[in-house]
């Protein structure tokens, strides 16, 4: 596209967000893709617009369009409730919709979430016009194919991610122009306390004793997966295939570990649709080869994610019960996070060729006080996971295979691997309802 035409499109922020009415939908983009510029300058409208929904997955930037004075004016659908937006959830100041990251752009392209307008924050384009998705594709490519409208914020520093993560500047409508650095989101584990630390780290070593040489990896963001990664550099031919990935995998690529040569499916790439990491990482994947982003539809379809044998999904748990139930994203009734990817890849690496879907959590919680294993679930909590889905838990204390288990053995197995202060309590229980005797 001519420079002049890019040049015609390009306003300030608050006369691209003057396109939306009352009653429109209206998409972010998630993650460090997060378009404040544009947020900030719809939400400054805010008095002149009514019922106005805003629809997203995470994100970890100030969410303005929650505050209470904004109540009627906007309303948020969250897709996966991340900690700036839990609070309103849980007040019934917002919504949260369930369903599978997988199953997120079905829900758009069949127009059960039609989608207004569509705010991206992009790379600039290249000499063909193409604008990449950056450090988050997700859903996001998904919604600006479906928008009727799509406003970008093009950052001169983000990154240009490969892979079918791009966008023609003939299909934006209007243009906000920025330079300024990414929201970056560090590695969990330096902050936490030395104790702690230690346990995930039992939990990486009893993971990673399950990875084999030439196997393909699922693996997110937190404290269990970023303890797996220093007992992987032994490994040889690991390839990736995830929803998303953190800074730990640089040192692995670089070490010849992961290199995808081995790889079923999409061999040699790095497979995933965002991360959530620092400037090092995005430095990294800025026009390299090796890592392909595209859409969740494509990467966490469970049927692709098959595809790559040899499959390990690595996820967690905030509680899993007796016969392998597993509550990931609510506390009781009140709402934590979300489906996002688990059931997706634990359903995968389930039907993958020597496949292993890994659940894998502390065995306790609050300062040891509470046991993660319980006889049931708490009242109101949501199944994750179900127990026919399950194949290996994970603690400190070990690992329970439960797959093709009676529930008699599967209580033995969990009962195994839950804190020693707990276990005497979760077998009289076991007892008391007959899986025991």
């Amino acid at each position: 596209m001519p420079l002049s035409k890019y040049r015609h499109k390009v306003v300030a922020p608050d006369i691209a967000v003057r396109v939306i009415k009352s009653g429109d939908r209206v998409w972010f983009h998630a993650n460090s893709c997060f378009p404040e510029l544009l947020v900030n300058a719809l939400c400054d409208r805010y008095e002149e617009l009514e019922n106005v929904e805003i629809v997203h997955i995470t994100t970890f930037h100030e969410a303005r369009y929650i505050e209470p004075k904004m109540q009627g004016h906007f309303l948020l659908n969250a897709l996966f409730t991340s900690g700036s937006v839990r609070k309103a959830v849980n007040e019934g100041r917002a919504d949260f919709t369930p369903v599978f990251l997988s199953e997120i752009s079905l829900l758009i392209e069949s127009y059960r979430l039609p989608i207004d307008v569509c705010f991206l924050q992009l790379s600039p384009p290249d000499e063909h016009g193409y604008c990449s998705y950056g450090v988050s594709n997700e859903c996001s490519k998904t919604a600006a194919e479906h928008a009727k409208i799509i406003i970008a914020q093009i950052n001169h520093q983000m990154p240009r991610v490969l892979g079918d993560n791009f966008i023609h500047i003939s299909k934006i409508d209007f243009i906000v122009e920025t330079d300024h650095p990414l929201m970056e989101i560090p590695m969990v584990d330096k902050n936490i306390p030395e104790e702690e630390k230690k346990i995930y780290q039992k939990i990486g070593g009893h993971i990673a004793s399950l990875i084999e040489d030439n196997y393909t990896l699922q693996m997110g963001i937190g404290a269990i997966p970023d303890a797996v990664l220093p007992y992987l550099k032994e490994k040889k031919n690991l390839g990736i295939h995830t929803e998303m990935f953190s800074d730990g995998l640089i040192e692995l690529i670089e070490l010849g570990v992961v290199n995808g040569e081995k790889k079923t499916f999409m061999p040699n790439k790095v497979v995933a649709s965002f991360v959530i990491a620092t400037k090092e990482l995005f430095d990294y994947i800025d026009n390299n080869p090796l890592i392909e982003f595209r859409p969740t539809k494509f990467v966490n379809d469970p049927f692709n994610i098959a595809r790559n044998d040899n499959m390990i999904s690595i996820n967690s748990a905030i509680q899993v019960d007796f016969t392998g139930q597993v509550c990931a994203d609510s506390i009781g009734h009140r709402n934590y996070s979300g489906f996002g990817g688990q059931v997706d890849f634990v359903r995968g690496a389930a039907r993958s060729k020597n496949g292993k879907p890994i659940i894998a959590f502390p065995s306790t919680a609050k300062n040891g006080t509470i046991s993660r294993i319980v006889p049931y679930l708490a009242q109101g909590a949501g199944v994750t996971t179900t127990r026919g889905d399950v194949q290996y838990f994970i603690t400190e204390y070990g690992i329970a295979d439960l797959f093709g288990k009676t529930v008699r053995e599967r209580v033995k197995e969990m009962i195994k691997i839950s804190h020693p202060e707990f276990r005497d309590e979760l077998e009289k229980k076991a007892r008391e309802f007959k899986y025991l005797w």
